[in-house]
């Protein structure tokens, strides 16, 4: 009897420690109870503060469930980027910020109504075969006379303008130049320890480094260099259907970015292809800023003279900008141009920003080369496909087309080439 007891003991301890042992393996430990003297003392259970602890996290957990499962889609770029994201910081980055366009980047028919009989024919064609259909416009001028050969989408050509993007720092360049402030040399702090020179800034668009001159200028300096350059006034003289642009009489809030935001993206700033035609036109001869003329006639073509605007005291500035105008196309923002022509040695600068659900890409240059000196203003309103890179591809197209029917051969003849000996300097 009293075996048959203790054979009933032990089989009723080993059932209690089945039972207990799943408890024992998630309990909570005390160390101080493993570091007890007497072993008869050392208590295994799992305490109020884990288990409220343990109902807390579960709770947790099926939130985040839940709401991630209500509110995000699977990010499959995730994994491919070696990132381990959880459904909750998935589900913050479905809050990003996304522009929405609603203007298409191409277009049908932008040719129609073009005044075309004073324009150089080699010109227009390669302008119209580079353009294609995109929604756009070009500007093509001799810089040694004014004279517009091409414009291409002449409607958009001579509207009320847009904002010229980081094509304004090439005038907040030269006026910071001008003002001594900097070379092509001088390194301008970013923040931490980031610095930059101006060559390397206008060859990759830096918007810090322009703010930072903006920020140093001031408005009044910057107004006023911009108003030398030609912006906020007509860039043509007697251009039926030109508009003037706008520039404002103050520095936009501060809220809005300041004179900083202006010369880093032209934020408040109305400019007309026009207007940086005859920028960039006055960089390329050496700083005559002249009129331009577009020749409606052959007749007007055979009695063309250029009209000067006035003399910028530029080119001294003009070796320090030079280099990073040809950096931004060999290894810059513009280095797509080189998809299509590398023949000759182009000196440029891209813009692209957006304003009210539409994009721009803005690209001005000129061809260094003494034969056949060309400047070719791109200006593309649209959505997404829209910005400065596919301007310079553009002008790219171009030159590859001009180049192909040698308008860079010295002797070429071009049609108002006997027309450049007696400028006038003329009010309009």
């Amino acid at each position: 009897m009293c075996k048959l007891g203790t054979r009933f003991f032990r089989l009723v301890v080993m059932v209690a420690g089945l039972c207990l042992a799943p408890a024992m393996w998630a309990a909570h430990v005390d160390p101080h109870a493993l570091n007890a003297s007497k072993p008869k003392s050392t208590k295994v259970s799992e305490s109020q503060r884990t288990r409220r602890r343990m109902r807390h996290l579960a709770s947790g957990r099926s939130t985040v469930a839940h709401s991630a499962a209500s509110r995000t889609t699977p990010v499959h770029s995730a994994t491919s980027r070696g990132a381990s994201l959880t459904r909750a910081s998935v589900s913050t980055s479905r809050h990003r910020y996304h522009e929405r366009f609603f203007v298409s980047s191409f277009a049908d028919g932008i040719t129609g109504g073009d005044v075309t009989d004073g324009e150089d024919p080699v010109v227009r064609q390669a302008a119209i075969d580079a353009l294609g259909n995109m929604n756009g416009t070009v500007v093509a001028i001799e810089p040694t006379s004014g004279r517009v050969l091409a414009m291409v989408n002449q409607k958009l050509a001579l509207s009320s303008g847009a904002q010229p993007c980081s094509t304004i720092k090439l005038s907040v360049a030269l006026a910071a130049l001008n003002e001594g402030l900097v070379s092509k040399d001088t390194e301008v702090p970013l923040g931490g320890r980031s610095r930059m020179n101006l060559t390397e800034a206008l060859a990759h668009s830096n918007n810090a480094y322009f703010e930072a001159l903006g920020r140093k200028l001031g408005f009044e300096k910057v107004a006023y260099y911009a108003h030398q350059y030609g912006l906020g006034e007509m860039a043509g003289y007697d251009i039926p259907g030109e508009q003037s642009g706008t520039y404002p009489d103050e520095a936009i809030p501060q809220k809005l970015g300041g004179v900083g935001k202006m010369c880093s993206f032209g934020e408040g700033i109305s400019m007309t292809p026009l207007q940086l035609g005859a920028m960039v036109s006055a960089i390329a001869n050496g700083g005559t800023l002249y009129y331009l003329q577009h020749p409606a006639s052959l007749e007007e073509v055979a009695n063309f003279q250029p009209r000067i605007k006035r003399q910028l005291d530029i080119a001294p500035l003009i070796p320090e900008i030079s280099d990073g105008m040809a950096g931004a196309v060999q290894y810059g923002t513009a280095r797509r141009l080189g998809l299509n022509f590398n023949e000759e040695e182009i000196l440029g600068k891209t813009g692209t920003c957006s304003h009210d659900g539409t994009r721009f890409g803005w690209f001005a240059s000129y061809a260094n080369t003494s034969r056949g000196r060309i400047v070719v203003v791109v200006f593309l309103q649209g959505g997404r496909p829209t910005f400065g890179p596919k301007a310079a591809e553009i002008a790219g197209v171009m030159y590859r087309n001009l180049y192909d029917h040698n308008f860079f051969i010295a002797g070429t003849s071009r049609p108002a080439d006997t027309t450049l000996a007696q400028p006038a300097s003329t009010t309009p």
